[in-house]
Protein backbone atom coordinates (compact mmCIF):
# COMPACT_ATOMS: atom_id res chain seq x y z
CA UNK A 1 0.00 0.00 0.00
CA UNK A 2 1.02 3.66 -1.05
CA UNK A 3 0.94 6.61 1.17
CA UNK A 4 2.95 8.11 4.27
CA UNK A 5 1.69 5.47 6.95
CA UNK A 6 0.34 6.79 10.19
CA UNK A 7 1.95 10.28 9.41
CA UNK A 8 -1.35 12.73 8.47
CA UNK A 9 0.72 15.76 9.43
CA UNK A 10 3.24 15.49 6.07
CA UNK A 11 3.14 18.58 4.74
CA UNK A 12 2.85 18.27 1.07
CA UNK A 13 3.10 22.03 0.29
CA UNK A 14 6.56 22.22 2.56
CA UNK A 15 7.83 18.92 0.40
CA UNK A 16 7.71 20.73 -2.83
CA UNK A 17 8.86 24.63 -1.33
CA UNK A 18 12.10 21.81 -0.75
CA UNK A 19 11.93 20.18 -4.01
CA UNK A 20 11.75 16.98 -1.91
CA UNK A 21 9.71 14.20 -3.05
CA UNK A 22 8.11 11.07 -0.55
CA UNK A 23 6.99 7.85 -1.93
CA UNK A 24 6.06 5.00 0.43
CA UNK A 25 5.78 1.16 -0.45
CA UNK A 26 4.63 -0.81 2.57
CA UNK A 27 7.22 -0.14 5.50
CA UNK A 28 9.85 1.45 3.11
CA UNK A 29 9.93 5.15 2.19
CA UNK A 30 11.84 6.59 -0.37
CA UNK A 31 13.11 10.17 -0.30
CA UNK A 32 14.03 11.87 -3.05
CA UNK A 33 15.75 15.14 -3.52
CA UNK A 34 14.35 16.48 -7.02
CA UNK A 35 16.12 19.69 -8.32
CA UNK A 36 18.19 17.30 -10.71
CA UNK A 37 18.96 20.29 -13.12
CA UNK A 38 21.32 21.67 -10.64
CA UNK A 39 22.30 18.49 -9.47
CA UNK A 40 20.29 18.11 -6.37
CA UNK A 41 22.12 21.44 -5.43
CA UNK A 42 19.95 21.77 -1.28
CA UNK A 43 18.57 25.02 -0.12
CA UNK A 44 17.55 25.92 3.44
CA UNK A 45 13.85 24.90 2.19
CA UNK A 46 15.47 21.26 1.00
CA UNK A 47 16.19 20.83 5.25
CA UNK A 48 13.34 22.60 6.53
CA UNK A 49 11.58 19.85 4.42
CA UNK A 50 13.66 17.08 5.54
CA UNK A 51 13.21 17.89 9.27
CA UNK A 52 9.57 17.84 8.65
CA UNK A 53 9.77 14.41 7.50
CA UNK A 54 11.75 13.38 10.47
CA UNK A 55 9.38 14.87 12.73
CA UNK A 56 6.40 13.15 10.79
CA UNK A 57 7.67 9.78 9.99
CA UNK A 58 5.24 6.89 10.23
CA UNK A 59 5.75 4.12 13.08
CA UNK A 60 5.00 1.27 10.41
CA UNK A 61 8.12 2.90 8.47
CA UNK A 62 10.90 0.22 8.60
CA UNK A 63 13.35 1.40 5.65
CA UNK A 64 14.00 5.07 4.54
CA UNK A 65 15.77 5.63 1.18
CA UNK A 66 17.34 8.73 0.31
CA UNK A 67 18.81 9.05 -3.24
CA UNK A 68 18.39 12.51 -5.74
CA UNK A 69 16.49 12.66 -9.19
CA UNK A 70 18.49 12.85 -11.99
CA UNK A 71 22.55 12.09 -12.57
CA UNK A 72 23.55 13.41 -8.65
CA UNK A 73 22.74 12.56 -5.48
CA UNK A 74 23.53 16.24 -4.51
CA UNK A 75 25.87 18.70 -5.51
CA UNK A 76 25.59 20.29 -2.06
CA UNK A 77 24.86 23.63 -1.12
CA UNK A 78 23.22 26.08 -3.71
CA UNK A 79 25.38 28.26 -4.85
CA UNK A 80 23.51 31.05 -4.20
CA UNK A 81 24.19 30.88 -0.52
CA UNK A 82 28.05 32.13 -1.59
CA UNK A 83 26.80 35.02 -3.01
CA UNK A 84 28.45 38.40 -2.42
CA UNK A 85 24.68 39.42 -1.85
CA UNK A 86 24.62 40.37 2.30
CA UNK A 87 21.16 38.44 2.21
CA UNK A 88 22.71 35.52 1.06
CA UNK A 89 22.51 32.41 3.66
CA UNK A 90 26.32 32.97 4.53
CA UNK A 91 26.01 36.46 4.88
CA UNK A 92 22.73 36.42 7.19
CA UNK A 93 24.54 33.51 9.42
CA UNK A 94 27.75 36.22 9.65
CA UNK A 95 26.06 39.02 10.41
CA UNK A 96 23.66 37.19 13.15
CA UNK A 97 24.88 37.36 16.79
CA UNK A 98 26.24 34.45 17.59
CA UNK A 99 23.54 32.69 19.74
CA UNK A 100 21.26 32.84 16.84
CA UNK A 101 23.80 31.64 14.10
CA UNK A 102 24.36 28.87 16.50
CA UNK A 103 20.39 28.34 16.77
CA UNK A 104 20.31 28.97 12.57
CA UNK A 105 22.86 25.94 12.08
CA UNK A 106 21.45 23.33 14.74
CA UNK A 107 18.20 23.89 13.20
CA UNK A 108 19.39 22.95 9.55
CA UNK A 109 21.73 20.09 11.37
CA UNK A 110 18.13 18.21 12.10
CA UNK A 111 17.65 17.96 8.69
CA UNK A 112 20.45 15.17 8.81
CA UNK A 113 20.35 14.00 12.53
CA UNK A 114 16.44 12.41 11.99
CA UNK A 115 17.98 9.69 9.60
CA UNK A 116 20.08 7.64 12.56
CA UNK A 117 16.67 7.45 14.36
CA UNK A 118 16.56 3.70 15.83
CA UNK A 119 12.87 3.00 14.17
CA UNK A 120 14.48 2.44 10.84
CA UNK A 121 17.64 1.48 8.88
CA UNK A 122 18.47 4.10 6.35
CA UNK A 123 20.12 4.28 3.10
CA UNK A 124 22.12 6.55 1.03
CA UNK A 125 21.42 5.28 -2.62
CA UNK A 126 24.30 7.53 -4.58
CA UNK A 127 24.64 8.27 -8.07
CA UNK A 128 27.10 10.97 -9.25
CA UNK A 129 28.13 13.95 -7.25
CA UNK A 130 27.92 13.76 -3.32
CA UNK A 131 29.73 17.15 -2.74
CA UNK A 132 29.44 18.81 0.79
CA UNK A 133 26.23 19.28 2.09
CA UNK A 134 25.22 15.94 -0.07
CA UNK A 135 28.35 13.98 1.14
CA UNK A 136 26.83 15.19 4.59
CA UNK A 137 23.79 13.81 3.60
CA UNK A 138 24.66 10.70 2.84
CA UNK A 139 26.70 10.08 5.85
CA UNK A 140 24.01 10.37 7.74
CA UNK A 141 22.11 7.52 6.75
CA UNK A 142 23.09 4.35 8.11
CA UNK A 143 24.35 3.04 4.85
CA UNK A 144 25.64 4.01 2.01
CA UNK A 145 25.47 1.85 -1.62
CA UNK A 146 27.20 3.66 -4.47
CA UNK A 147 27.12 3.39 -7.84
CA UNK A 148 29.98 2.85 -9.60
CA UNK A 149 29.90 6.62 -10.88
CA UNK A 150 29.64 7.86 -7.35
CA UNK A 151 32.21 11.18 -6.27
CA UNK A 152 32.11 11.96 -2.80
CA UNK A 153 33.77 15.44 -1.75
CA UNK A 154 33.53 17.55 1.25
CA UNK A 155 34.13 20.80 -0.32
CA UNK A 156 33.89 22.92 2.27
CA UNK A 157 37.21 23.57 3.21
CA UNK A 158 37.76 25.20 -0.53
CA UNK A 159 35.73 28.01 0.56
CA UNK A 160 37.64 27.93 3.79
CA UNK A 161 34.73 26.67 6.11
CA UNK A 162 33.93 23.19 7.67
CA UNK A 163 31.25 20.56 7.62
CA UNK A 164 29.13 21.48 9.98
CA UNK A 165 25.70 19.19 9.11
CA UNK A 166 26.78 16.17 11.48
CA UNK A 167 29.00 14.60 9.03
CA UNK A 168 32.67 15.33 10.51
CA UNK A 169 31.88 12.86 13.50
CA UNK A 170 30.55 10.09 10.98
CA UNK A 171 33.24 9.80 8.95
CA UNK A 172 35.15 9.87 11.93
CA UNK A 173 34.15 6.85 12.47
CA UNK A 174 33.75 5.37 9.49
CA UNK A 175 37.24 5.74 8.18
CA UNK A 176 39.41 6.30 11.35
CA UNK A 177 40.84 9.76 12.03
CA UNK A 178 43.81 9.88 9.12
CA UNK A 179 41.28 9.71 6.32
CA UNK A 180 39.11 11.72 7.65
CA UNK A 181 41.32 14.67 8.17
CA UNK A 182 42.98 14.64 4.55
CA UNK A 183 39.54 14.42 2.82
CA UNK A 184 37.60 17.27 4.96
CA UNK A 185 41.22 19.35 4.96
CA UNK A 186 42.11 18.47 0.77
CA UNK A 187 38.75 18.57 -0.22
CA UNK A 188 39.51 15.45 -2.91
CA UNK A 189 37.04 13.75 -4.62
CA UNK A 190 36.45 9.74 -3.40
CA UNK A 191 35.34 7.76 -5.81
CA UNK A 192 33.05 4.86 -5.51
CA UNK A 193 35.66 2.05 -5.43
CA UNK A 194 37.93 3.91 -2.61
CA UNK A 195 34.54 4.58 -1.17
CA UNK A 196 34.04 0.81 -0.79
CA UNK A 197 37.94 0.07 0.37
CA UNK A 198 37.76 2.52 3.25
CA UNK A 199 34.84 1.92 4.64
CA UNK A 200 32.88 4.56 3.79
CA UNK A 201 30.06 2.84 1.20
CA UNK A 202 28.72 -0.87 2.15
CA UNK A 203 28.87 -1.60 -1.42
CA UNK A 204 29.72 -0.37 -5.58
CA UNK A 205 27.67 -1.34 -8.27
CA UNK A 206 27.12 -0.32 -11.86
CA UNK A 207 24.40 2.33 -12.35
CA UNK A 208 21.68 0.83 -13.94
CA UNK A 209 21.95 -1.99 -10.93
CA UNK A 210 21.77 0.90 -8.22
CA UNK A 211 17.82 0.61 -7.74
CA UNK A 212 17.58 -3.15 -7.53
CA UNK A 213 20.45 -3.49 -5.28
CA UNK A 214 18.88 -1.23 -2.84
CA UNK A 215 15.61 -2.22 -2.82
CA UNK A 216 16.83 -5.82 -2.49
CA UNK A 217 18.96 -4.53 0.95
CA UNK A 218 15.49 -2.91 1.85
CA UNK A 219 13.82 -5.96 1.27
CA UNK A 220 16.28 -8.04 3.51
CA UNK A 221 15.81 -5.38 6.15
CA UNK A 222 12.62 -5.62 6.17
CA UNK A 223 12.47 -9.55 6.60
CA UNK A 224 13.83 -9.60 9.70
CA UNK A 225 11.99 -8.60 13.08
CA UNK A 226 11.19 -5.17 13.19
CA UNK A 227 11.96 -4.87 17.21
CA UNK A 228 15.63 -7.20 16.83
CA UNK A 229 16.93 -4.60 14.07
CA UNK A 230 15.97 -1.42 15.98
CA UNK A 231 17.55 -2.85 18.91
CA UNK A 232 20.56 -3.94 17.40
CA UNK A 233 20.86 -0.45 15.11
CA UNK A 234 20.72 1.32 19.02
CA UNK A 235 23.12 -0.71 20.26
CA UNK A 236 25.32 0.15 17.19
CA UNK A 237 24.74 3.79 17.08
CA UNK A 238 25.40 4.52 20.87
CA UNK A 239 28.20 2.12 21.18
CA UNK A 240 30.82 4.72 20.55
CA UNK A 241 29.11 6.93 23.45
CA UNK A 242 29.72 4.00 26.00
CA UNK A 243 32.51 2.12 28.00
CA UNK A 244 32.99 -1.15 27.89
CA UNK A 245 30.71 -1.99 30.53
CA UNK A 246 28.22 0.33 29.45
CA UNK A 247 28.01 -1.50 26.13
CA UNK A 248 27.39 -4.98 27.56
CA UNK A 249 24.86 -3.88 30.40
CA UNK A 250 23.02 -2.20 27.03
CA UNK A 251 23.20 -5.69 25.66
CA UNK A 252 21.50 -7.42 28.19
CA UNK A 253 19.16 -5.05 28.17
CA UNK A 254 17.78 -5.27 24.93
CA UNK A 255 18.40 -9.20 25.00
CA UNK A 256 16.00 -9.28 28.28
CA UNK A 257 13.77 -7.19 26.33
CA UNK A 258 13.45 -9.13 23.52
CA UNK A 259 13.45 -12.17 25.58
CA UNK A 260 10.49 -10.86 27.60
CA UNK A 261 8.28 -9.98 24.37
CA UNK A 262 9.06 -13.17 22.94
CA UNK A 263 8.22 -15.65 25.80
CA UNK A 264 4.97 -13.41 26.05
CA UNK A 265 3.93 -14.13 21.93
CA UNK A 266 4.57 -17.44 22.62
CA UNK A 267 2.54 -17.91 26.04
Amino acid sequence: MSGWINSPDVDQNLLRRGHVVLRTDGPVATVSLDRPAVHNAQLPETWEALAHLGETLGEDIRVVVVCGEGRSFSSGLDRSAFGRNPDSLLGTIGRAPRSVADETIAGFQRAFTWLSDPRFVSIAAVAGHAVGAGFQLALACDLIVAADNAEFRMAEVSYGLVPDLTGTGRLLRLVGYQRALEICATGRHVHADEAVRIGLALVSVPLAELDATVADLAAALVESPTEAVRAIKGLLVGAADRTVDEQHAAERAAQMTLIARLVQSHA
